[in-house]
C-alpha cells in the first residue's frame, strides 16, 4: 500500500515522536555533546555493533583518541588495538583516514554541511544525515534499518527495500514527518524507537507511541513489513594459514589494505616444503562474514631447536612475537580464538 506523501497530516506523527522521546529517550554519553566527532564515532561503532556492546569501545576510544587530531597522528597498529573486540575492521581503518581527511582538507574542523561529510573516508548517507542533523541541525532524516521498520510499518507500505531507490523513497516519506526543529532528536527518536519498540522480531507494540497511527498494528500485519524481496548472495571462501610455532614465539604477518580483515595480522599462508615434516595436526574452524561464507584450515607447525627461527622469519618477511606481545597486535577474530585456545593448552602439549 503506498501512501500519499503529499498528506501534510505526517508532520503530527513526527511531533508525538518528538514528545515521547523528550521522556524516554536513552541516557547514551554521546548525547551530552553535540561536537560532531564524538557523534561520529558513535555512529561508526554502531554500525555493526549494539550499543550494550558498544558503550565501553566507545569510552575506551575516545578517552585514546579524544579528538580528531588525535585520531589522525595515531599509528595505525593503535587505532585497531582501540578497535579490537568489535569486528568489521575496514571501519576503524576508515576512521583512520577520514581523521587525516579532516585534518588535511578541513583545517581540523569538522565539516557541517551533509554533503561535504559525505566526502569523507567510510561515512554514508545515513552517518552524514545523521551527524549533520543532530550537531547542526540539518534538517534530513537519517535513513537506515530502523527508519525502514517503523516507517514502512507505520503506513503498511509495501515498497521494496532491496531495491535501489528505497533510500530515496523513504527519506522522502520521513521528510513529510520531520518537524521544522528539533531534526536531530527526530532522528534519534527514530533510532530509539526502532531499536527498543519497532524490534525486527516481537516489536512492543502495545508501548509503541505511534500505535495508533501505525496502519499494520492497527491491520494486525506488523510481521509483513518492511518488504525485501532481494536476497543477497552469500559465497563461500577457503584459507589455509600455517601456526609455525618455536617454544613461546610465532610468525605472523600483515594483510594488505585490500579485500577482507584489512591491514589485521594473520599466520603466514605458505611455508617451506620441507617444514612439512614438522606438521603436528590441522585445525578446521568455520567463521562467517557479512555475505561471505569461511572455511579455515590452520596448520600447526611445530619447529624444533635446529631451526634457524629468526632468520627464517627475516627471509620470508614474517615477524616474530611470543603470546604476551600478540596481545597487543588486531588479528581477525578466528585467529585470534586460535591463539587464545593455544595459550590456554597444557603446558606439556604445546
Amino acid at each position: 500500500m503506498k501512501r500519499n506523501k503529499q498528506n501534510p497530516d505526517f508532520v503530527h506523527i513526527g511531533r508525538k515522536l518528538l514528545k515521547w522521546y523528550d521522556s524516554n529517550a536513552r541516557a547514551l554519553p554521546w548525547r551530552n555533546t553535540k561536537q560532531p566527532y564524538n557523534i561520529w564515532i558513535s555512529e561508526i561503532i554502531l554500525q555493526q555493533t549494539q550499543v550494550k556492546q558498544g558503550l565501553n569501545h566507545y569510552l575506551n576510544f575516545v578517552e585514546r583518541f579524544p579528538d580528531v587530531q588525535a585520531l589522525a597522528a595515531a599509528e595505525t597498529d593503535e587505532v585497531l588495538l582501540y578497535w579490537k573486540g568489535m569486528g568489521y575492521y575496514s571501519r576503524a581503518l576508515n576512521l583512520h583516514k577520514a581523521a587525516k581527511q579532516v585534518v588535511e582538507d578541513f583545517n581540523g574542523n569538522f565539516p557541517e554541511k551533509y554533503e561535504d561529510i559525505l566526502k569523507l573516508k567510510g561515512i554514508g548517507k545515513y552517518t552524514a544525515a545523521a551527524i549533520s542533523s543532530i550537531c547542526f541541525d540539518e534538517k534530513i532524516p537519517a535513513v537506515d534499518g530502523n527508519f525502514y521498520r517503523v516507517v514502512s510499518r507505520l503506513f503498511a507500505d509495501d515498497f521494496d527495500i532491496s531495491q535501489s531507490s528505497a533510500f530515496k523513497y523513504f527519506s522522502e516519506l520521513s521528510m513529510m514527518m520531520m518537524p521544522e526543529n528539533k531534526p536531530g532528536d527526530f532522528n534519534q527518536a527514530v533510532m530509539d524507537l526502532g531499536s527498543e519498540i519497532c524490534r525486527p522480531k516481537k516489536p512492543d507494540c502495545g508501548s509503541c507511541p505511534l500505535n495508533e497511527n501505525c496502519i499494520a498494528f492497527q491491520s494486525g500485519t506488523v510481521h509483513k513489513f518492511p518488504v525485501k524481496l532481494k536476497r543477497t548472495k552469500t559465497t563461500d571462501l577457503f584459507l589455509k594459514y600455517y601456526f609455525v610455532h618455536h617454544k613461546n614465539q610465532f610468525l605472523l604477518k600483515q594483510r594488505a589494505d585490500d579485500f577482507i580483515w584489512k591491514k589485521l595480522y594473520e599466520f603466514p599462508d605458505e611455508v617451506p616444503v620441507e617444514f612439512e615434516q614438522f606438521v603436528e595436526n590441522s585445525t578446521v574452524v568455520k567463521h562467517k562474514l557479512t555475505h561471505k561464507n569461511l572455511t579455515i584450515q590452520i596448520e600447526t607447525v611445530n619447529l624444533t631447536d635446529e631451526v634457524d627461527f629468526i632468520s627464517l622469519a627475516k627471509r620470508n618477511h614474517f615477524n616474530v612475537v611470543d603470546f604476551s606481545e600478540s596481545k597487543k597486535k588486531s588479528f581477525p577474530k578466528p585467529l585470534e580464538n586460535f591463539i587464545d585456545k593455544w595459550i590456554q593448552r597444557p603446558t606439556e602439549i604445546k
